[in-house]
């Protein structure tokens, strides 16, 4: 019997940066489209990445990384349950993204948002289902990255990006 696969959420900060330039969270979206975990996604985490991405070609661009990834979108929670869990993150904006995390069975929430990586900003309940992790620490944690090669992309433009495909 196959081991479950890892449940991984990414933050819309993380999908707005990986879409804008080919950095860390970029890294971190092509892992998912190669399978390397199973991606979820809360439904408000898909509606605020569209809202900051207000190009054509970076709508198409997160479609595509969409469609590619396979992912499980994650339902809202009701209102009354959202009301009735304010203190589950220190910004109520951020609620119904923690509730969808613990009703998907999220393992690990990949975000560079303060509200939900600082110290004492979650609260210890959804702290103990899911792992809350920053891009840099889930490359070389998870995806097994070096620290060199997290330095080789810190850095690095589509231009770079694009040099390296016509190399090979």
């Amino acid at each position: 019997m196959e081991p479950p696969s890892l449940r991984v959420a990414l933050d819309a900060n993380v999908l707005i940066a990986g879409v804008r330039l080919p950095r860390w969270p970029f890294e971190v979206m092509r892992a998912a489209t190669r399978g390397l975990f199973d991606l979820v996604l809360p439904e408000q985490v898909v509606v605020e990445a569209r809202r900051h991405l207000p190009l054509p070609a970076q709508q198409a661009a997160l479609d595509a990384f969409l469609v590619g990834s396979r992912y499980e979108e994650l339902p809202m929670p009701t209102g009354g349950r959202v009301a009735a869990n304010l203190d589950l993150v220190r910004s109520a904006k951020d609620v119904p993204i923690a509730l969808a995390l613990l009703d998907g069975r999220a393992d690990i929430f990949v975000t560079n948002d303060r509200d939900f990586t600082a110290p004492g900003a979650t609260a210890e309940r959804l702290n103990a289902r899911v792992r809350i992790m920053l891009v840099a620490v889930f490359l070389p944690d998870v995806l097994g990255w070096s620290p060199e090669s997290l330095e080789t992309i810190r850095n690095r433009r589509w231009e770079d990006l694009a040099s390296v495909v016509e190399d090979q």
